[in-house]
């Protein structure tokens, strides 16, 4: 048996969430969740891997059990982070990143290239080629932030689209917990979670806008890479995974016969690969 344990660190007044496990002499890897979730979505990963790294996974600022923001960007959102870090000890890590997580966690290694040990981006996106045609509706908004733009973002925050990320891709949806998409659907309801969800999708293009700043990094410090992509994403596309060869030619590519959340139906081969990546 894995213990994890379950506690809260404070940045700013702000409450951050987090999970916890593994010897804190191992070493270190750092957990970051995306849309819609929170670090629940690492409940399976988590004892595969926390007899070898001293395992820690927050739920980033406006998701699940942690506070909102100071102010709902992602730049707010990834100094929260970098402050928690130094918070927990984390002086020198490797990070998990999956889609929000991505843009956060790739902040902190612009920030911090000495920090990064290594990168595993699990659908994490840093290039144009990665987006889908299903970001239309946010990048309409990103170019004309009106009242009805904004309203039409709110399909997203659905309980039925959460059930779809979570299924679609997935060759048999039966395999897939309702834990995962019931939680998050809960953490959407709350209020004002809707408020802070549309600012960051509206943000979410300052994102984009550091894309070259991200692959600059990639290309000058060639982070030992990993990326693990379910390749039935219908958000982050497989040459978004395959595009960071472009800058870090010894990357290591895995695609999975799965959707967006590739945790919920291959945790195990995930954490195969991570184990073997790193070492």
């Amino acid at each position: 048996m894995t213990d994890i344990t379950y506690r809260t660190a404070t940045v700013e007044d702000i409450k951050v969430f987090y999970r916890e496990a593994g010897s804190q002499t191992a070493p270190k890897l750092l957990l970051l969740h995306g849309f819609p979730t929170s670090s629940h979505m690492f409940r399976d990963l988590i004892p595969l891997l926390a007899d070898r790294y001293h395992i820690i996974a927050p739920d980033l600022p406006g998701f699940g059990q942690s506070d909102d923001p100071l102010v709902n960007s992602f730049d707010s959102i990834a100094d929260t982070i970098d402050r928690f870090t130094e918070i927990v000890g984390f002086d020198r890590y490797a990070v998990y990143v999956f889609d929000y997580g991505a843009p956060t966690g790739f902040r902190l290694a612009v920030k911090h290239p000495e920090r990064i040990t290594a990168i595993i981006s699990q659908n994490g996106n840093a290039y144009r080629e990665g987006l889908s045609e299903g970001w239309s509706p946010i990048q309409a908004y990103w170019k004309d932030a009106t009242e009805d733009n904004r309203n039409a973002l709110k399909a997203f925050l659905g309980p039925q689209t959460t059930v779809w990320q979570y299924t679609h891709g997935v060759s048999d949806a039966t395999k897939v917990s309702p834990d995962g998409y019931a939680l998050d659907n809960f953490y959407l309801s709350r209020p004002g979670a809707e408020t802070v969800q549309l600012d960051l999708m509206g943000d979410y293009k300052s994102n984009v806008a550091l894309y070259p700043t991200f692959q600059d990094y990639f290309r000058t410090h060639k982070p030992r890479f990993l990326a693990v992509w379910g390749k039935n994403d219908p958000f982050f596309l497989p040459p978004g995974a395959e595009a960071f060869r472009r800058d870090i030619p010894d990357a290591v590519i895995r695609f999975f016969d799965t959707g967006h959340f590739a945790l919920e139906t291959h945790a195990e081969e995930i954490a195969a690969a991570i184990g073997d990546f790193l070492g």
